[in-house]
């Protein structure tokens, strides 16, 4: 074996015991029931993160600022949480019923309550994957915090900071809108702070902003200096809580019973329970227009190509153009399963004995549709260990006054969004198996998909082993070269796939709910690729790019289950 390579096979053998490490920690501090992240009960987490070097977090490791990685994660927790010393993870606890208004994060769904100015509230309902992808995100926020601070605090002791630091805190705390000058003077100082250039603060300026708070990158700095500070002066150190009623709720599908309970009973009373179901896990939107869009927008389809029709309905501006599109399904048979279960998941039921096949542009056996009258089952993006939790309740026979009904289960199709290996955004991969990171655990299947049935549509396909990773924060190149070069013949990663695929194998082979002859599909579309510089989740969404492949893997889907007897 020539150095070289001994060298990397070293370097990812290191990245895998640091993730190791990191969920051991994090399992063990969530029994424990409390911690300080940068305390000594917080110093594992810490260095395997820093050991670990994830590509979503970029210059973590360095001395300056991680802008894109700060935005990122940013993005998925409640605002304000960088003024708060003390951060409580609790279960659905009945903070809805109280006079706390819930807090969203944009870029994840997930209640959260600001207590007092002092605590966060974050609520736990989807399963452990997100307390991993919460601690993981907050490690990196207050290792950073702490970069801050050793660069504003002049003596300790003292509590003396630099002059950087002190306009930094007097235009913060003024809370006056800034005039362009005063914004960039303000940004001079701060990019002091962070050892970046003013041009880097200049450019993420705007995507830091919200309409609420315009100088939203400013008011972030202050508040995690402030705090970082505040924990090597005054020794006040951040805490994070668990709650006993999460410690003792999690993992026992509380939430994924009553969501899967929900969706049973709503098929049970509009006569559908007994009907071939398709499930498919996919958004709540590439469905309903693939099947709608052509008869609800027919003007506007004429026109243009499909495509260029669902691009417009991803444009958030065009509302009046979902509507539309929304009003045409609900009259047209389909349901709407709004959650409140607590799982964030909601669901649509389309009875396809009521579409008009002569309306719809996809392929379609009008007499299979009409003998079989199939029902097809969207159900939102699980996420992580929860996709497991959901398929495994939803697949459990209905029982209803001391009778059981199994669902007749003909396909579960599952497309969502991963990181490619090869290729870059927007391509598709074909899964022909799941390998759980970290064990040689792996569910391979028989894919209904392949590559010929999205080929040579002007979008690359790729085929082969998906990898289900606990988190997609915590990749690194040095690991994700290893699967990729290695014998595993790794394409993609992404955090449902083996969890997916447990709970139909549990299903169909061992409980027997459903038919051992289940169909499966498996199809993900590139949201990055991590092995690309600036080319990571932190560096952006998709935009545009995802419509294609979403709607070609959407389209294919629908008309596989159309066209099979």
């Amino acid at each position: 074996m020539s150095n070289k390579k001994y060298h990397e096979r070293t370097r990812a053998q290191e990245s895998s015991n640091a993730i190791e490490r990191m969920y051991i920690t994090m399992r063990h501090l969530f029994i424990r029931g409390f911690y300080k992240p940068m305390g000594i009960s917080g110093e594992m987490l810490r260095n395997s993160l820093l050991l670990l070097r994830p590509e979503i977090y970029g210059s973590i490791g360095d001395e300056k600022a991680e802008l894109e990685g700060l935005l990122y994660v940013i993005d998925r927790l409640p605002e304000g949480i960088e003024e708060c010393m003390f951060i409580n993870l609790t279960s659905d606890e009945g903070y809805s019923n109280s006079h706390f208004k819930p807090i969203i994060p944009e870029k994840r769904r997930r209640n959260c309550y600001r207590i007092d100015k002092e605590q966060m509230n974050i609520e736990i309902t989807r399963g452990r994957s997100e307390i991993y992808d919460i601690l993981t995100h907050l490690t990196f926020l207050f290792v950073e915090s702490h970069k801050i601070s050793n660069r504003v605090l002049i003596n300790e002791e003292e509590g003396l900071t630099t002059r950087d630091w002190q306009k930094l805190e007097k235009v913060v705390l003024s809370k006056a809108e800034l005039t362009n000058e005063e914004r960039e003077i303000a940004i001079t100082h701060t990019a002091n702070i962070l050892g970046r250039t003013f041009n880097e603060l200049r450019v993420v300026y705007d995507e830091f902003a919200t309409a609420k708070q315009p100088e939203r990158l400013l008011h972030i700095v202050y508040w995690l200096g402030k705090l970082a500070i505040e924990e090597q002066v005054n020794n006040n150190k951040r805490t994070i809580t668990f709650t006993p009623v999460l410690r003792e709720r999690i993992g026992h599908h509380i939430h994924g019973e009553i969501w899967a309970d929900n969706i049973k009973e709503v098929l049970y009373k509009n006569s559908l329970l007994n009907r071939p179901i398709h499930i498919i896990s996919a958004n709540m939107h590439s469905v309903m227009n693939t099947l709608f869009a052509p008869s609800a927008l027919k003007s506007l389809a004429s026109k243009k190509d499909i495509f260029e029709v669902y691009e417009a309905l991803s444009n958030k501006e065009n509302e009046a153009l979902r509507s539309k599109v929304t009003t045409d399904a609900l009259r047209n048979g389909m349901l709407y399963i709004k959650d409140t279960s607590g799982t964030n998941i909601d669901v649509q039921i389309f009875d396809t004995s009521k579409i008009d096949v002569s309306k719809i542009d996809i392929k379609a056996k009008e007499t299979i549709l009409k003998e079989k009258k199939p029902v097809l089952l969207v159900m939102d993006y699980a996420f992580g260990e929860q996709a497991y939790e959901t398929i495994d309740e939803l697949l459990k026979p209905y029982k209803k006054h001391k009778t059981k009904t199994h669902l007749n289960v003909e396909s579960i199709s599952i497309m969502g969004k991963a990181g490619i290996l090869e290729g870059g955004k927007g391509d598709i991969m074909i899964p022909s198996a799941h390998i759980f990171e970290g064990t040689a655990d792996n569910y391979p299947f028989e894919n209904e998909l392949n590559k010929e049935d999205l080929d040579g549509q002007g979008v690359d396909v790729y085929e082969g082993t998906m990898i289900t990773v606990l988190g997609t924060s915590l990749q690194n190149k040095d690991i994700l070269k290893f699967f990729y070069n290695s014998t595993w013949k790794v394409i993609g990663l992404e955090m449902e796939g083996a969890h997916y695929q447990k709970a139909i194998q549990a299903a169909s082979k061992v409980r027997g709910s459903i038919s051992p002859n289940v169909k499966v599909r498996y199809a993900y579309y590139a949201s990055d690729n991590p092995l690309e510089t600036g080319a990571t989740l932190a560096s952006g969404g998709l935009g545009t790019t995802g419509v294609k492949p979403t709607y070609l893997i959407t389209r294919t889907i629908l008309e596989q289950i159309f066209n099979t007897i």
